[in-house]
């Protein structure tokens, strides 16, 4: 382990007024909180930009967790544009994934975002959380009405997070990936 907590980016995979995307980030950052040895960086393409420029915030970042609905067997236009905007910033880290939505608990929205993720040299992690009939699973107030099965695939999500995190920025302190090119 590292003393250096990870900083790991969530990544708001939606932008529609009234998303559910609220629900499921939130309930994946108090995940996150939970645990020693990370910190969180909040990214949200639908928000107001911040102090630092989405580069910046991205190029901090050691990790990141994707928090992606399934829109029509997809994923959302705006999470691409805002993963396109950006390439180096990506390269060399660790992505893990949250999903939600309907029968499929968005399963081929990941799958596409792997592909996508594979091409900006960034490492995607097999370990991920989805919820099917996300909209049922969560009570009015976002809390999961049966957490135990996601809090454990998020906890061996994380887990497997912090070691390519950790592994990748040793990696990157060694050789630094640009020179690979």
């Amino acid at each position: 382990m590292t003393e250096t907590p990870i900083k790991v980016g969530l990544v708001y995979g939606s932008t529609r007024p009234g998303r559910f995307c609220d629900t499921v980030a939130r309930w994946a950052a108090g995940q996150i909180a939970t645990r020693e040895g990370f910190a969180m960086e909040i990214i949200d393409p639908a928000a107001v930009a911040g102090t630092a420029s989405p580069n910046e915030r991205i190029a901090s970042c050691d990790a990141f967790i994707v928090v992606t609905p399934e829109y029509n067997h997809g994923y959302p236009a705006p999470l691409k544009a805002l993963i396109d905007s950006f390439g180096p910033e990506w390269h060399a880290k660790p992505v893990a994934f949250v999903s939600y939505g309907g029968i499929s608990g968005g399963l081929r929205a990941v799958e596409q975002l792997r592909l996508v993720f594979a091409e900006l040299h960034a490492v995607t992690i097999r370990e991920s959380v989805s919820f099917a009939g996300a909209w049922e699973q969560f009570d009015p107030e976002g809390l999961l009405r049966n957490p135990e099965r996601a809090e454990r695939s998020m906890d061996a999500m994380l887990r497997r997070l912090q070691w390519w995190a950790v592994s990748l920025a040793h990696a990157r302190n060694i050789w630094p990936y640009a020179k690979t090119a």
